[in-house]
Order: C-alpha cells, then structure tokens, then sequence
C-alpha cells in the first residue's frame, strides 16, 4: 500500500536502523535501496537544518522524552543539497518507551512548484476580476449620481456593460468551482437530446453582438447526425472555451466544423472540432495544455479553459485532443459519445 503513496516513507528502529521505506522514500533520498535497508539513518540519511546544524543532533532529546510524539513538517536539506519536507511520528509504548520511528518525505521542490502555481492562479484570478468589477463599480456609481443626465440610450448601453461584466465574474467563479469539482470526481452532467447546431450558432451570434466581426467563423454541420445527447449548459461551457481559445490565440478565421466518428474504442460518436489560424501548439505541449494553471503566450487567460474542457468531455465519456490545423494553427477536436438507442 506504502507504494502507491505520494510521499516517502521509512520505518525506523528505537535506535535509528532502517526497517522498510517505499520507492518513493528512494526517489527522494538519492539512496540506492542497498545501502537504505538495514543502515544507520544518521548515516545513509544526513539531514541539516536551514542553520547548518545536524537535524539527528537536535532532535535527539525530544527523542528522550517519553511525551515527545513526534515533529511537524520541517525543511530540511540532504548531502546533496537537496530539501525535503519531513515529519516525523514516534512510537511509544504506553509507559512512553520509544520502540520505533516513522518518517514522511516529500520533495519541496514539488511542494515549492504548487504553492508558486496557486499564487500565479490567486494573481491570474485577481487581474480577471479587477477589469470587469472596475466596470460595474464606475458605471453603477455613474448611473447612481448623474441619472438625469443620462438619455435612454446612454443607460441601456452602460446598463448592458453592467451585466456583461457581471457574466464574465459569475463564468470565473463558475470555473474555479468547477475545477474544485473535477479534482474532488464530483462533477456532474445531466445528458439530454440538444441541438447541437442550434447551440453553436446561438454561441457565434452572442460572439458577433459582444464585437467579433461575422465573417471571423466559419460553421460546418455534417447532415443526419445522431442525436447527440450531453449536457446543454456544459457543452455550451465548452464551447465557449474552445472558441474564446482560438478568437484569443489567432487573428484569422475560427472554423468550427461538426461531423461523424468514433472513439478509440469504436464506439460511435460527434467530433466538434475548433481550428485558428494562429502559431499552432508545439507537439511537446499538446498534454500539458489541457494541465491546470497552463498558460500558453502574452494572451493567456487563468489557464483552466482546456483543463475544464477535458474534465467536462470526460464526465459525458468523451475525450479531447490537439493537432494541426489545415494551412496553420491549432485544431481542438472534442468527441463525445452517441447512446446506442439513437442510431
């Protein structure tokens, strides 16, 4: 079981022999298992603090006291210059006698990597919030002192940047709840018969009002497609996504074409397919895209999109990739299921 965990782990005598570890505990330690296994731990585990003091060496007297139970998560550094965070539990008998050890090791640069990706997403998320809630503050205190002044046209275009900008702060919120979601395997879909047509070209006007020009999409729908079944409101998550993607990463045409295949498996399905006309994404990137926080280029929003995009796909049983598209760019294609009982 200890092999399946994240962490590393090595159990210890009273006296600081090494009785088992995992493999992780080796990937950490830089220790060939030989030399691990039966070995002093003072020894084959050299540990100093951020101060330069042997770790082994000061924690020895809480080792001595028989209500010592063990020590909370510490920075500490190996030989080679490696830090790792270690706890540590002792084992006591109930008279307080120590008769074992267990440590757990993680690597702090993996811990360092994470708290950066968090604090780069709380400083993403900030900067996405503050144009949109600028807006509604300055054109809500507008409105609020200067009504009179203001004709019936003038409030209903400020009133519409108002519920713009509001959408844009619930459609943020919605994603950072919704990748709570897929983490925690929570995600929900509620499958329903949809017009599938109906949605993307509702999805392109709403572009179109909002200020893209027309003649930027291009729409393909295969005739007689299955009834596709999905989820109306995340399929139009997706959508919106995939197409905010390319008018983002692309000054040319977005062509969204609609079409028969199948999964890997056989299984029959409708691709959706996004392509741009932008600088395409190299092949080392094409999975790392859809990764939590990755942002490609200066136009990079929070960096969600594509990973919600695949947890949303994968929660109807689909799947999503990346490959070139026609004449340059980039082409998101999405498959996604029919039920059998709809041909």
């Amino acid at each position: 079981m200890a092999e399946l965990l994240p962490d590393g782990f090595i159990a210890l005598t009273a006296e600081g022999t090494v009785e088992s570890f995992n493999r992780r505990a080796v990937e950490i330690c830089g220790v060939e298992p030989a030399v691990l296994r039966g070995g002093d731990v003072r020894q084959v585990l050299p540990l100093q603090d951020v101060h330069g003091q042997d770790w082994w060496e000061i924690s020895e007297p809480s080792r001595r006291l028989p209500t010592t139970t063990g020590h909370r998560e510490k920075a500490l550094m190996l030989r080679s210059g490696r830090m790792v965070l270690l706890t540590a539990r002792y084992l006591r008998d109930p008279e307080g006698r120590l008769f074992g050890i267990l440590l757990a090791l993680r690597d702090a640069a993996e811990r360092e990597r994470a708290d950066s990706a968090v604090a780069e997403l709380i400083t993403t998320v900030a900067h996405e919030l503050r144009s949109p809630v600028a807006g509604i503050t300055g054109f809500t205190a507008s409105l609020l002192q200067h009504w009179d002044r203001f004709d019936d046209g003038d409030k209903r275009v400020m009133l519409e940047t108002i519920e713009h900008d509001a959408q844009r702060v619930t459609r943020l919120i919605t994603e950072l709840l919704d990748v709570a979601r897929i983490d925690a395997r929570t995600l929900q879909v509620r499958p329903q018969p949809l017009d599938l047509e109906a949605l993307l070209r509702t999805h392109v006007a709403r572009c179109v009002v909002t200020g893209e020009p027309e003649s930027r999409f291009e729409l393909r729908v295969a005739e007689d497609l299955p009834q596709l079944w999905a989820d109306p409101d995340r399929l139009e998550q997706i959508v919106a996504n995939l197409v905010d993607n390319a008018l983002r990463h692309g000054a040319g045409l977005v062509r969204i074409e609609v079409d028969r295949s199948s999964l890997d498996d056989g299984t029959p399905a409708v691709s959706i397919a996004v392509s741009d006309q932008g600088d395409g994404i190299a092949e080392a990137n094409r999975e790392l895209v859809f990764s939590r926080y990755w942002q490609g280029g200066a136009k990079a929003g929070t960096g969600l999109g594509l990973f919600l995009v695949r947890g949303i796909v994968a929660a109807h049983g689909g799947s999503v990739r990346v490959t070139d598209a026609p004449g340059g760019g980039a082409r998101l294609e999405l498959l996604l299921p029919v039920r059998s009982d709809t041909g």
